[in-house]
């Protein structure tokens, strides 16, 4: 159990039968009356957020997540199966599970995967990945990157919006929380 006082910033509960995580917190003394609580509140498995106001004090059960860092291993038709660095069982995960971060999901690469009541929450996938462009316009010479971007599509089959001047074959780096090119891959 955890107190409404307790609350901190990425602290999960449980509530009305799902895993809430605390996205923002604040503690209300007013002049008059009881303190209290006033938390924003975002659905693990859901991603919906919500407002809630709970009494100081007010106690609640806190969500017993387990992390577990797996290996992906290879594409099974529609599903992925994972590794368990641990004790080296395989676990087969569908793509609905992973969420919309599978497009930079590549054979070998170590992910989190949280869990809560034998239930897949989320696959935590590293902020960052290096991936080849297999797909892109050609540049031109002169093209900076201050000119503007184009579309390129990387190994794993996502399309993330490069510079001009990158080419086919070139190794990137992209941010898998927000799509974003980071940089080339210094060889």
């Amino acid at each position: 159990m955890i107190s409404s006082n307790d609350f901190r910033t990425g602290i999960s509960i449980e509530l009305d039968n799902g895993v809430w995580k605390v996205v923002e917190f604040l503690h209300v003394k007013p002049g008059k009356g009881a303190a209290f609580v006033r938390a924003k509140l975002k659905n693990v498995q859901t991603g919906a957020t919500l407002e809630r106001t709970f009494r100081a004090g007010e106690t609640m059960p806190q969500a017993n997540l387990e992390k577990t860092v797996m290996q992906h291993t290879y594409k099974d038709g529609s599903d992925y199966v994972f590794m368990n660095m641990e004790t080296y069982e395989e676990s087969t995960l569908s793509a609905a599970e992973i969420g919309d971060r599978v497009k930079y999901l590549t054979e070998e690469m170590e992910v989190n995967v949280i869990t809560w009541n034998d239930r897949v929450l989320e696959v935590e996938l590293p902020n960052s990945v290096t991936l080849e462009v297999t797909e892109t316009d050609p540049g031109l010479k002169g093209d900076t990157a201050q000119g503007g971007t184009k579309p390129a599509k990387v190994e794993s089959g996502a399309t993330v919006m490069v510079p001009l001047f990158i080419t086919i074959g070139e190794k990137i780096r992209i941010d898998t929380r927000d799509d974003k090119y980071l940089g080339r891959e210094s060889s």
